[in-house]
């Protein structure tokens, strides 16, 4: 697994496709553990200001990572047509 530190060799410039973990599901796995974590506060709070913020994080974030993802695809050719934006076999 290749971690971003990594993800380029020593003065390579340019973008590159992250692999390993979540990335061979998701383009964007650290949004899509921030919302299982809000989601997860949400349900161990089990209160109106825990929803609260599960949902605006959530309507923050998923158009953050539908754009990530759609600029992922346009930008490399052999981007994996499988890989979601957000959330494994869904979206």
């Amino acid at each position: 697994m290749r971690s971003f530190a990594n993800l380029r060799k020593p003065g390579e410039t340019g973008y590159r496709i992250p692999q390993g973990g979540l990335y061979g599901l998701i383009s964007c796995p650290n949004y899509f553990g921030e919302l299982v974590i809000w989601t997860g506060w949400t349900i161990a709070t089990w209160s109106l200001a825990g929803l609260s913020f599960a949902v605006f994080t959530a309507a923050n974030l998923v158009p953050r990572a539908l754009a990530n993802h759609r600029w992922y695809k346009n930008t490399f050719a052999e981007y994996p047509s499988e890989r979601r934006a957000v959330f494994p076999f869904v979206l």
